[in-house]
């Protein structure tokens, strides 16, 4: 079809010498938007959940969430922030949790950081930690390889350490 359709669009002869030279270009550009379909891969902008918000129920997101308001459930996000104006009482499990607000209850991250403004009742499970001085903070901190996953965490502490007592 293109070279039908250059064979019909070519009135004057010396713009189609021009013309094979730019169906060469969009080729180009082609896979240079192929690059950009890859481009959509980098992540939409976190949701934002207003200080003026308050739900009741499971938050879950592949995403990014960062809360103001009031959450009454528990959020699995991949970047969840808790802005200081925020409260959530139940667990929190994310690959990176920020916590500038109020938490009631488990929280479970890859990468768990307390700013000076954070208040968390409850426990923390993590891999890696950063409590600011100034954070208020009362629970139980455990460091685990893989804090996501629970169940296999805990069965394959169990069963080295069953293995290491024989």
């Amino acid at each position: 079809m293109f070279s039908k359709s250059k064979i019909n669009e070519p009135a004057p002869k010396a713009p189609e010498a021009a013309k094979p030279a730019a169906p060469a270009t969009p080729a180009a550009p082609a896979p240079a938007d192929a690059k950009p379909a890859m481009a959509p891969k980098p992540k939409p902008p976190a949701s934002v959940l207003s200080s003026d918000l308050h739900i009741t129920g499971n938050i879950k997101t592949s995403g990014d969430i960062q809360v103001e308001g009031t959450v009454e459930g528990d959020i699995r996000a991949h970047l969840l922030t808790i802005g200081e104006s925020a409260t959530i009482k139940g667990e929190v499990t994310a690959d990176d949790v920020v916590i500038n607000g109020r938490i009631v209850g488990r929280v479970r991250g890859l990468k768990v950081r307390l700013t000076s403004t954070a208040r968390v009742e409850g426990d923390i499970i993590h891999k890696t930690i950063a409590i600011e001085s100034g954070a208020h903070f009362e629970g139980s901190v455990q460091r685990q390889d893989d804090p996501l996953n629970p169940g296999r965490s805990a069965k394959a502490g169990s069963n080295p350490a069953a293995e290491v007592k024989q």
